[in-house]
């Protein structure tokens, strides 16, 4: 005699598993048609952008807030974008900088560089920093994005300013 009760609950049990994996393969197919997008997206941005550009406006260091910074800076430039830089300082050496902003790719990899160079240098070294040398780190812009960098520039000279002040 046939019980029907694990009869049923087989049933449910496989009809679930067929609905789990049917799931899984959809998350799956899901992940990987995301995937291409998020590729082909970065395919075009190389076809303007440099790879550093990219790698750097994708995965940017030193993103953050520092709670009690000795000096911070903020600025927006004519593009609408803004940057703001956190620093800390320990005997006139920049002992920590982060950055946010609401900026486009080249402006994240433009304060993402910046940082880099900044960080463990002299408050007088940092200052010294300029455009170019954010440009030469990224491999150029295009000109329509040629002003990112110099908002880094003056965001951080904003951050330098307002630790000075504040040490008096």
């Amino acid at each position: 005699m046939v019980d029907s009760t694990s009869t049923f609950d087989g049933f449910l049990g496989v009809r679930e598993s067929i609905r789990l994996s049917d799931a899984s393969s959809k998350s799956e197919r899901s992940e990987d048609f995301l995937d291409e997008i998020q590729q082909a997206i970065i395919d075009e941005a190389l076809e303007t952008f440099s790879r550093r550009v990219v790698e750097e406006a994708l995965n940017p260091k030193n993103l953050g807030r520092i709670e009690n910074a000795d000096g911070d800076g903020r600025v927006t430039g004519p593009c609408g974008d803004t940057i703001e830089i956190f620093l800390n300082v320990d005997h006139e050496r920049i002992s920590d900088v982060r950055f946010m902003t609401d900026g486009c790719g080249p402006t994240i990899a433009s304060a993402s560089v910046l940082t880099q160079l900044a960080k463990s240098n002299t408050i007088e070294e940092a200052s010294m920093i300029e455009d170019r040398d954010i440009l030469s780190v990224l491999g150029g812009l295009p000109a329509e994005h040629i002003h990112c960098p110099m908002l880094a520039i003056n965001t951080l000279k904003e951050a330098i300013a307002d630790y000075r002040r504040r040490k008096g």
